[in-house]
């Protein structure tokens, strides 16, 4: 039995005659229940970019994908997402990497580290869509930097949130190139130079764990 029903059975019988009984009994009905655990479906989640290669023959945009997006969040919302080089199309597009390069692969390129209000998702009705700037904070090598996003959920069902950005989001492709890991991930694809701006869309699903 809950915590919360258990102690209103129990004040019920012993306060029932008395205003104080009431008013306790009244108060931890309202208590809120502890909110439910979420967690990203990797199966159905995913950050998609546009990178733009500068070639000479002209501006040449080229999509790709870090998916299996993996994370739980903690009670009061915070979720921890790592994003290793495995997770990316890179190795699709590579090949087989020499053996060297294997633990570099699993080695995050970068953590995103952010907090939503679980108690806000709870009461969220199915069907319907609520719009949050959450603050995310992105560590990289040794840099973290931290900047506000929007970001939109939508209940599909009890059980399963959508999570998309509501607005249109952009990397700085020259700190991009500066920071020494992605850079290194970016020349191994090819890109000695790219555009200034990298459109960057996310597509996923956090189900109740």
């Amino acid at each position: 039995m809950p915590l919360r029903s258990l102690a209103c059975s129990l004040a019920r019988p012993l306060f029932r005659s008395s205003a104080l009984g009431a008013a306790l009994v009244a108060l931890l009905a309202a208590l809120p229940t502890a909110a439910a655990a979420w967690e990203l479906d990797p199966a159905q989640s995913r950050v998609a970019a546009t990178v733009v290669q500068i070639a000479p023959e002209g501006p040449i945009p080229r999509q790709h994908e870090v998916r299996r997006l993996s994370g739980t969040t903690e009670a009061d919302g915070t979720l921890v997402l790592p994003l290793r080089l495995a997770q990316s199309d890179v190795i699709e597009r590579m090949g087989p990497l020499p053996p060297w390069l294997s633990g570099f692969t699993e080695r995050p390129m970068a953590t995103l580290t952010t907090r939503f209000p679980p108690e806000r998702l709870e009461r969220l009705p199915v069907g319907e869509s609520l719009v949050e700037v959450l603050m995310l904070s992105v560590q990289s090598g040794n840099s973290t930097r931290s900047e506000p996003l929007a970001v939109r959920f939508t209940r599909e069902s009890p059980a399963r949130v959508r999570v998309t950005n509501a607005e249109r989001v952009a990397l700085d492709g020259r700190e991009l190139m500066a920071d020494p890991t992605l850079r290194s991930v970016l020349l191994l694809l090819g890109y000695e130079q790219i555009g200034d701006e990298v459109p960057v869309s996310l597509d996923a699903v956090l189900v109740r764990r």
